[in-house]
């Protein structure tokens, strides 16, 4: 899950103003805040919303009952996921605020529909406690990185990863018709994807430790 699709942060050029700089990037922290919601309207960032509002409708689906309703939004936000990242190169509408939120809602998204099915005990705990505990180290890691000036690219685990767990997602919500076929491929593959997961976190980790090193 650590891709993003709308390209990866780069630096700021240096501004004025000693007293709100950030320690070590040397940015303003409200010129940060003013850039991140600066041209934020457009259609790539209004899918991200998007996505970031059918979260809840998910939820609310889910436990209600319909869970092939809620499978229709998941994918739906699958869907507006690889779109917006499309539509952002193709119309040069690349933005800081996309190159956040863009991978926070694939993120929310995919945690959301893994706890959930957690809780209806489709998928086993242990897998989603691994991947919630990856998600966590991989935020303070970026904390960490960030201060240190320092910015990993996605790789090629992690994109894989995130294309694992939708399809393994999408595969659990016909848990029983596929155990009623004799197959646990719902389950086969989610354990493949944290598998992806953690290896991704590893070669993220390792490639910043090596850019950290170089400062």
């Amino acid at each position: 899950m650590e891709k993003s699709l709308r390209g990866s942060p780069g630096g700021y050029p240096g501004g004025h103003g000693a007293e709100a700089r950030i320690q070590e990037g040397g940015i303003p922290l409200k010129e940060k805040i003013r850039r991140l919601f600066t041209n934020v309207w457009n259609v790539p960032n209004a899918l991200t919303m998007l996505r970031l509002a059918l979260i809840p409708v998910f939820v609310i689906l889910f436990r209600a009952g319909h869970s092939k309703w809620a499978l229709a939004v998941f994918c739906a936000a699958s869907l507006t996921d690889m779109l917006d990242g499309m539509l952002a190169r193709r119309l040069n509408q690349i933005t800081d605020f996309g190159k956040l939120f863009d991978p926070l809602a694939d993120k929310l998204m995919v945690l959301t529909a893994l706890c959930c099915q957690g809780a209806a005990g489709v998928l086993p705990w242990a897998a989603i406690l691994i991947v919630l505990a990856k998600e966590l180290l991989m935020m303070l890691g970026g904390v960490f990185m960030l201060g240190k000036g320092v910015v990993v690219y996605a790789n090629y685990f992690g994109k894989a990863a995130q294309v694992s767990f939708i399809v393994s997602l999408i595969l659990s919500f016909f848990h029983e018709e596929l155990a009623a076929w004799g197959t646990r491929l719902d389950l086969i593959m989610l354990w493949i994807t944290v598998g992806l997961a953690i290896l991704a976190m590893i070669v993220y980790a390792a490639q910043a430790w090596k850019q950290i090193r170089k400062k």
